[in-house]
């Protein structure tokens, strides 16, 4: 894009704001002043612009690390561009590289197409499903054949590609790096070709792929897109980028009890980062909580309504009510204020009741073998305390049973 194109278009105050959600909580926008005349050409001409996410199948769920750059192409999407959602079953096979100290294993065919299923139904729960094009990479790169892939290596050095951080490591450590690794960046950046992308997010991690997008469609004579890299975020520990096999992650697929109570147990500095990359309020609310906060308010007031809106988008507002329900009542210990209560006797000659029985007689199994069932699965507590032994026998006395999180009765036994 040159500067004639760039002042061809006025740039109004709904460009501008346009461009504020753009930058909302990202990293680098590449260029800026490219991005904005789109926008104002957009805006001029009615024509949305195409904005680009590729993501590789390589696990069967996505957490809602993975949710940053879903919340920002949602967020675009509300403006009123197409949103592409690129699943990447052809660069899958190749395993990419960012970040990387050795080579990664590419997957079979068989496991990217079980995982490949599940993507688009989690990602629906943050994109608009009617307003998004989906489409897979192996469209064109599987019709591209040896000449194809060929011409397109030519347009790109190998110099150009040791420029990579990781690539270069690895060649000064004598780590090995093998050849189908660069095709990988060459596949995603054809992508943006393919796909005509005016913009192309990716986290931090993926700018020298998201560059070569830009490089190769101006070797296709295409206006090249510009670039929008979005912050790793941080997991439940406040220090390490979430992931799985690093345990600090919340899934979008867990229940809503756990992902509710998750959130609330991240700090009181991170819970402002995850507003800015996950909350769908608007930069001025935030600003109004958090001077609240600062002014004195419970932050915990503030925590809750970010893990009520994170729950209720991955599930439901219902969903939502219910797990906070059910974390204020394992606050107060567990127990409702108000259960049923009710009196048994003990057997003949005042001998202690077995809990699976007891379980029977107090309304919460419908059999002794249910009861014995659900102690088998850890469902069941007396006094708090998780039951292990099916063969508890409980005396004369009252206790409070519990099966699973919500059935409670008090017993009196005499």
């Amino acid at each position: 894009m040159n500067s004639n194109q760039s002042l061809q278009f006025p740039v109004d105050d709904r460009v501008r704001d346009a461009l504020a959600v753009t930058l909302r909580g990202c990293d680098e926008l590449i260029p800026q002043a490219d991005w904005v005349a789109k926008l104002a050409r957009s805006q001029a001409t009615g024509v949305p612009l195409r904005i680009k996410l590729g993501l590789d199948p390589t696990a069967p769920d996505i957490h809602i690390g993975h949710t940053v750059v879903l919340n920002k192409m949602r967020q675009l999407q509300d403006l009123g561009h197409t949103v592409i959602f690129l699943i990447g079953d052809f660069t899958t096979m190749i395993g990419d590289p960012s970040g990387r100290n050795s080579t990664r294993p590419p997957l079979t065919r068989e496991q990217i197409e079980a995982n490949a299923q599940t993507y688009y139904r989690q990602a629906s729960l943050v994109l608009d499903p009617a307003k998004t094009e989906i489409r897979y990479n192996s469209e064109w790169s599987d019709p591209l054949g040896a000449r194809g892939m060929i011409e397109l290596a030519a347009k790109y050095t190998v110099a150009r590609m040791m420029e990579r951080d990781d690539f270069n490591k690895r060649f000064k450590e004598g780590r090995s790096i093998s050849v189908h690794e660069f095709l990988y960046p060459l596949m995603q950046g054809y992508d943006s070709v393919a796909l005509k992308a005016d913009l192309e997010l990716g986290g931090t991690d993926q700018k020298f792929n998201l560059l070569v997008g830009r490089h190769l469609q101006q070797e296709y004579g295409q206006e090249p897109q510009c670039i929008l890299t979005m912050p790793l975020l941080e997991g439940l520990d406040g220090v390490e980028k979430m992931s799985k096999s690093k345990n600090n992650y919340i899934g979008i697929s867990e229940d809503a009890n756990t992902m509710f109570a998750k959130v609330l147990s991240i700090s009181d500095t991170l819970m402002w980062r995850w507003y800015t990359l996950l909350s769908f309020k608007s930069e001025a609310e935030i600003a109004t909580l958090r001077a609240e906060v600062e002014a004195g308010r419970n932050p915990k007031d503030a925590k809750l309504l970010l893990a009520r809106e994170i729950t209720a988008r991955f599930h439901d507002a219902a969903a939502a009510d219910t797990a906070e329900q059910d974390f204020a009542l394992r606050a107060r210990g567990g127990v409702p204020d108000e259960i049923p209560a009710l009196t048994l006797k003990l057997g003949e000659g005042g001998a202690a009741l077995g809990i699976a029985a007891l379980l029977k007689m107090a309304g919460l199994a419908a059999s002794s073998g249910e009861g014995n069932r659900l102690i088998d699965g850890g469902g069941v507590r007396v006094d708090s305390a998780v039951v292990s032994d099916k063969g508890l026998k409980l005396g004369a006395g009252t206790y409070v049973l519990q099966v699973g999180k919500r059935k409670f009765a008090r017993v009196t036994l005499g």
